[in-house]
């Protein structure tokens, strides 16, 4: 089974970027998350949705 939600060194690592790379898109928005009790989780669909901007973006281009 495909995981739902994703760490933050597990979503970074599927976008092949750094953790501090990442905390920054999740400071300005272009990446969401939620936070259960104390942990913070990336959902796979904020990945795809973040993917699918930046390839709008490209073509716009």
């Amino acid at each position: 089974m495909t995981p739902l939600l994703l760490t933050v060194s597990e979503a970074a690592a599927a976008l092949a970027i750094s953790r501090s790379k990442l905390y920054q898109l999740l400071a300005s928005g272009s990446v969401t998350s939620i936070r259960i009790d104390g942990s913070r989780r990336i959902p796979l669909s904020a990945l795809h949705d973040y993917i699918g901007h930046l390839t709008s973006a490209e073509r716009a281009a």
